[in-house]
């Protein structure tokens, strides 16, 4: 600490000399977690028991804002308590840069982002942030966004190497080589309307080990409805381009209402599908539908059986028919989810075709205000497992699969410094 507050001097001490009004802001964030997994993300195997860790991010944020330059930096690590020794001279994950991008805004409307950044759009289906990984989710890349009173544009992009190579090298991150955006949104009273359309190139080797790069396109819309006590949201994406030299053709789209039936409760329903393909299919098309890089946690459940960490993908796709209740009062809050799941595609095997059934989730979890920049949190998720999900994931659904977790997340303000 003593080093970070000789830095923040001499950074005071840079900026002063500087007649320009400027801004600092630094806060801090601790956020362990504790699980309990029997049976997450896929069915607990015969003989196998369940596991309980606790995880923790630290973060460490600097916003700097100088009349039309803002610049932000995060520092991060993330860690399972307990993966180095009580003296170790090393950290196992080190400090990575979550973080580090300048602004500058030409005009009031227009402006360019560049650097290492979160991009997250609409409810975060395609674009999200992913918090609720430990590490998250942010990309190298520029961006420009025009903005007025009640319409967006942002456009965007991402060219990716790992190295400063002096010849053609094969890219091996697990991840796009090239990226390109575009995202505008628009409001209409009542009614918010976005577009989106996603380039995302992906690097392999041919037969002939020839560095080729295919491109994927993911584009659709998200609507919103809000009026007096209802909220609503429709959306509709879909995938066509090449991936790794096959085909894709898949979409997606869902529907979700919401009635405050008073201050305190609020009740939904909502149906998404994820389209899919047969277990028998021969064909080389990718149907199964990506949702790329969005916030999958926050969908389909949370024991995240589903899409989370590339579970599921290439897969016979998802239905998901959920219930969502929530009940807040003072400092507390309350959810309560149950899903009913189903395959989207048949499902095959060598003697007969299973029911599409898949199973139901129930979701509980509540949130707790304990008191400025601390919130306490968690939940307690079951599934009830079908045999056809047995036959796609494997495990033994006749076990008790279920997860709980708990989550104190402190977020204060440091220093906050303004000329």
């Amino acid at each position: 600490m003593k080093k970070l507050r000789i830095l923040i001097l001499l950074v005071l001490g840079g900026m002063s000399a500087s007649g320009q009004a400027q801004e600092l802001d630094v806060n801090l964030q601790v956020r362990p977690r504790f699980e309990y997994r029997n049976g997450y993300k896929t069915l607990l195997p015969e003989g196998q028991e369940g596991t309980s860790q606790i995880s923790q991010r630290s973060r460490l944020n600097f916003n700097y804002k100088q009349e039309d330059l803002t610049v932000k930096l995060t520092l991060q690590n993330t860690r399972t308590w307990g993966d180095v020794p009580t003296t170790a001279v090393a950290d196992k994950n080190g400090v990575a840069l979550f973080e580090a991008w300048a602004q500058y805004n030409f005009t009031p409307k227009w402006s360019a982002r560049m650097g290492r950044q979160v991009l997250s759009y609409d409810n975060q289906r395609i674009l999200g942030e992913q918090d609720w990984g430990q590490q998250a989710q942010s990309h190298d890349a520029l961006t420009v966004s025009f903005h007025s009173e009640k319409n967006q544009l942002d456009l965007g992009g991402a060219y990716n190497s790992d190295a400063e190579n002096t010849f053609q090298t094969p890219y091996k991150v697990a991840n796009y080589k090239a990226m390109q955006y575009a995202w505008c949104h628009t409001t209409f009273d009542k009614i918010g309307a976005s577009l989106l359309f996603l380039n995302t190139g992906y690097e392999y080797a041919n037969t002939n080990a020839k560095l080729l790069v295919d491109y994927k396109q993911t584009f659709g819309t998200y609507v919103t409805y809000k009026a007096g006590k209802i909220d609503s949201n429709f959306w509709l994406y879909g995938q066509t381009g090449k991936s790794t030299d096959r085909q894709v053709s898949a979409w997606n789209a869902a529907a979700n209402f919401a009635y405050n039936i008073t201050e305190a409760f609020k009740a939904g329903l909502g149906y998404e599908f994820l389209s899919g393909k047969d277990t028998n299919d021969g064909s080389t098309v990718i149907k199964s539908f990506n949702p790329i890089f969005g916030t999958n946690h926050g969908f389909n459940g949370y024991m995240d059986y589903f899409y989370v960490g590339g579970g599921h993908l290439n897969n016979v796709g998802l239905q998901d028919a959920s219930l969502k209740l929530n009940y807040n009062v003072n400092k507390w809050q309350f959810a309560l989810i149950p899903h009913v799941f189903l395959s989207a595609a048949d499902v095959i095997t060598p003697v007969e075709k299973l029911d599409s059934y898949l199973g139901t989730e129930i979701d509980a979890t509540f949130g707790y205000n304990f008191k400025k920049d601390i919130m306490v949190s968690g939940g307690y998720s079951q599934m009830f497992g079908s045999k056809t999900l047995e036959f796609l994931k494997a495990g033994d659904a006749g076990h008790t699969n279920n997860w709980a977790w708990m989550m104190v997340s402190v977020n204060p303000r440091i220093f906050s410094w303004k000329k």
